[in-house]
């Protein structure tokens, strides 16, 4: 058993209607329609917090692009974020509530106090996945006709993340004095409002709530681009990255833990995690069968409409068994671009890169029994490449429970992973202090 002073994996569960792979609402065991309902994320919340999971994260659009995609395609499904995971805080105790939101359409004050509102239901437990957005069709629901380019974006989410700090700052801890004798509610000397006035928000504050448990929920970014990357080593607790192999993810958890030290941050300050999808078995052959069934369900069309979504493209009237089309990287997402490189580096036909990432967007894929999934991801976590893993299981929530019941108990056993809560927040759960306010300091 490690010590208590050691490494010890964190881990998220990445919940998604049906799972995540793309073919998953075609399963026999899938939840069928009862995948958008409250229970199903109930369950999977439950099953998570069984297995002593640091959070359960939910990724969230604002956009469906093409009505026609869900012929095949229910990934643009899902309920919005901080929504579902405030009714997930009644039904459990101490697992994180990780939920996405965007930088580009939201305002800070609102998305600042609904965050707040969380970390206080939940009693501490409240993340925010910091996107900046990469579709069209999301900014033709919010007014646009297209998205703002790339850097403007990272320029309004930094401008964003230092607005709805100030705010979560605008209460000092002690600013609630609740003294009936004397009759003072609250020492306003402690209450500041954050008189922010910048190139994209004007925000005179304070929040009409006190300072929540955490002080500030916990952030979580993508840095996976080079202008997230410099975002999340200024500004993220946790980084969610996609990484296929061993050494591309031990090449991008030491490139950012270096410039992280260049933004005069440690290295321990921000986890990373890499998305990792698991398709087990009781043996081998049997871990590779079920793998299979899942090949099975996806019908090409609905792969070359997936990696289409992916990269901001129209793929369909290309030949399928041709090559990717030359696309404009300039403004695109870090996820297109890497499917970009894939696509020339390994000569796949679009065909080809359709089924592959409709499996796994990325993602490493490990298919196996309970034991060689537990090899794996000791070796990756020894090997320096991750701090933990983002777990996504191909089908919810059957995958996510049967990792729980067959892989957990081995990373504990080999003292990996903790066997209890020791704290109550996600910050606890995470080693990472609660900060100060700006006025501390």
């Amino acid at each position: 058993m490690m010590g208590s002073d050691q490494r010890q994996f964190i881990l998220g569960a990445f919940l998604m209607n049906y799972g995540h792979h793309i073919a998953a609402w075609r399963h026999a065991d899938s939840a069928g329609v009862g995948a958008m309902d409250y229970d199903f994320y109930k369950r999977c919340a439950q099953a998570a917090e069984r297995g002593k999971f640091d959070m359960v994260f939910l990724a969230d659009n604002n956009s469906i692009p093409l009505i026609e995609d869900l012929r095949t395609n229910v990934s643009f499904l899902q309920p919005e974020a901080l929504t579902m995971l405030s009714g997930l805080a009644g039904v459990t105790e101490r697992i994180g509530l990780a939920g996405t939101a965007s930088t580009t359409f939201n305002e800070p004050y609102g998305l600042a106090r609904r965050l707040s509102t969380l970390d206080h239901i939940s009693g501490g437990r409240a993340a925010w996945n910091v996107v900046t957005s990469t579709k069209d069709a999301e900014a033709r629901n919010f007014g646009s006709a297209e998205l703002m380019e790339h850097d403007k974006r990272y320029e309004r989410a930094e401008e964003f993340l230092r607005v709805v700090t100030g705010l979560w700052d605008g209460w000092e801890d002690d600013a609630l004095v609740l003294d009936r004798q004397r009759a003072v509610f609250a020492d306003t000397a402690r209450i500041h409002r954050a008189h922010h006035e910048g190139e994209h928000f004007r925000v005179e504050g304070p929040l009409n709530m006190p300072r929540s448990p955490q002080g500030r929920p916990v952030i979580i970014e993508a840095g996976t681009s080079a202008a997230g990357r410099r975002l999340a080593a200024r500004t993220a607790d946790v980084v969610f990255t996609a990484c296929e192999s061993k050494e591309d993810a031990i090449k991008y958890y030491r490139e950012f833990k270096d410039l992280l030290m260049e933004y005069g941050r440690e290295r321990e300050e921000v986890k990373v995690l890499p998305g990792l999808q698991i398709f087990l078995g009781d043996s081998e052959a049997e871990a590779v069968a079920y793998h299979r069934t899942f090949s099975e369900l996806i019908l090409p069309e609905a792969g070359v409409k997936y990696v289409s979504q992916l990269l901001n493209a129209d793929l369909t009237g290309y030949p399928v068994d041709g090559r990717l089309p030359d696309l404009p990287r300039e403004g695109n997402s870090s996820r297109a671009i890497m499917i970009m490189d894939m696509a020339a580096k390994s000569g796949m036909s679009i065909l080809e890169l359709g089924r592959h990432y409709a499996v796994a967007r990325g993602h490493m894929t490990m298919v196996g029994t309970a034991r060689q999934v537990a090899d794996m991801m000791e070796d990756w976590f020894r090997s320096m490449a991750c701090d933990g893993f983002n777990i996504m299981a191909p089908l919810l929530p059957s995958g996510l429970e049967q990792f729980v019941e067959r892989v957990v108990p081995l990373l504990q056993q080999r003292g990996l992973f903790r066997e209890e809560y020791a704290g109550r927040t996600l910050r606890d759960h995470l080693g990472l202090t609660r900060p100060q306010t700006q006025h501390e300091k």
